[in-house]
């Protein structure tokens, strides 16, 4: 069945007059009334008795029309969400955030992109090491990641959007915690609260690299996977730690952020796609994060 005789029918079923259907169609009533028949012909039903006087709907004909509308409406929704789809206006996204932009960036990223792009369904994942997120960009479980290089694979795109120091964090019952900013060489005989050692996280080997840069390896170290029990452990009293400056965004009572005094060590947070990645909605929302965080500069990755 031809969608172009569903379009004929409509229009002589609400006008109940050929001739006027046919001048809403800007075509001849007699191609019209031929395309009618030939519906009817292939349908095997009479869609409408006719008469000198009048054209009026069969009962097989009131229900085709209800039915004809939806079909028209659906067709004309599926064209818009295709449009949509190819502007980059409609789909999923899954975005992985590394812990500390899990604080910072995920609150004021979602609530950008809820507002600007709704049509963009969010899966957001919060709390995931950077060799998470690149194996979950390879198998396609991530979409995006915000992460912290290097990137240890060739098949990912990573651009840096900003680079930020570390800053330490003290329980508030500590004596160094009332200053304004605390010397990293203060801190050698504390216990370090850390991310996973063994290559799992960026900021790990920053913090090691800092403080041996002061004279020190720290003794003491607890390592933990998550930035919130990081920080929960430091306000309980357990030890201190060396975070990038995003997570003073995350507040738990007893915990006191402070800068460090002189040089720190600095760690980048990068935006990554795979690197065939070609989907219109995905561009679409790394540009925006881009246009939200400034950089986008291109990063080679380290091979192994």
């Amino acid at each position: 069945m031809e969608l172009r005789r569903i379009h004929y029918f409509i229009a002589v079923a609400e006008e109940c007059h050929f001739g006027r259907a046919a001048a809403r169609l800007r075509m001849a009533q007699p191609p019209l009334s031929q395309q009618i028949k030939q519906l009817e012909a292939e349908m095997g039903v009479a869609l409408f008795t006719r008469s000198t006087r009048k054209v009026e709907l069969t009962p097989a004909g009131e229900r085709f029309l209800d039915r004809a509308r939806q079909i028209v409406v659906s067709i004309d929704d599926a064209v818009e969400e295709a449009v949509r789809v190819a502007d980059g206006m409609l789909g999923s996204l899954a975005i992985g955030f590394t812990g500390s932009a899990t604080y910072d960036l995920l609150p004021s990223l979602a609530r950008v992109l809820r507002a600007e792009l709704p049509g963009i369904e969010l899966d957001l994942k919060g709390e995931m090491l950077t060799p998470d997120q690149v194996t979950a960009l390879l198998d396609g479980t991530l979409d995006l990641g915000f992460l912290r290089p290097p990137v240890r694979s060739l098949d990912i795109d990573v651009r840096v959007l900003r680079r930020e120091p570390l800053i330490a964090v003290l329980p508030e019952a500590h004596p160094l915690a009332g200053r304004a900013k605390v010397r990293l060489a203060d801190l050698r005989d504390e216990p370090f609260i850390t991310y996973p050692s063994h290559h799992r996280s960026v900021v790990y080997e920053a913090v090691i690299d800092a403080c041996q840069r002061s004279g020190f390896t720290p003794s003491q170290v607890h390592e933990v996977g998550e930035t919130s029990t990081l920080v929960s452990f430091v306000a309980a009293g357990l030890g201190v730690a060396l975070v990038p400056a995003s997570v003073q965004h995350l507040k738990i009572t007893g915990a006191q952020y402070l800068p460090l005094a002189g040089n720190t060590e600095e760690v980048e947070l990068a935006l990554a796609t795979r690197l065939d990645e070609r989907s219109a909605h995905v561009a679409r929302v790394r540009a925006r994060a881009e246009k939200l965080i400034g950089g986008g500069r291109p990063l080679r990755a380290r091979p192994n």
